[in-house]
C-alpha cells in the first residue's frame, strides 16, 4: 500500500515539472513571437520609407566626417 503512495506522489511531482517547463516554454515562445512581429512591422517601415517619394532612400549618405555616421543597434538592446 506504501509503495502505491509513493508511485503517486512521484507521479504527481512530474505531472508539476512539466507543467512549470510548459509554461516556460510558452513564455518563451510569446516572447519570440512578439519580437518577430516587431521585426516585421519595422521592416515593413523602412521598406514604406525607402521607396516613398522624398524617403530617406532618395537623400545623400551623409559624409563620413559628418560625425553621423549609422550605428548598429543589437536586437537584445530593443528587447529591454
Amino acid at each position: 500500500m506504501t509503495a502505491l503512495w509513493l508511485v503517486t506522489g512521484a507521479a504527481l511531482v512530474a505531472a508539476l515539472l512539466a507543467y512549470r517547463r510548459a509554461r516556460r516554454t510558452a513564455r518563451k515562445l510569446e516572447e519570440l513571437t512578439l519580437m518577430y512581429w516587431e521585426l516585421r512591422y519595422q521592416y515593413g517601415e523602412l521598406r514604406a520609407q525607402r521607396a516613398s517619394p522624398g524617403g530617406a532612400g532618395e537623400r545623400e549618405a551623409p559624409a563620413p566626417g559628418d560625425g553621423q555616421t549609422p550605428a548598429f543597434v543589437p536586437l537584445t538592446s530593443l528587447r529591454r
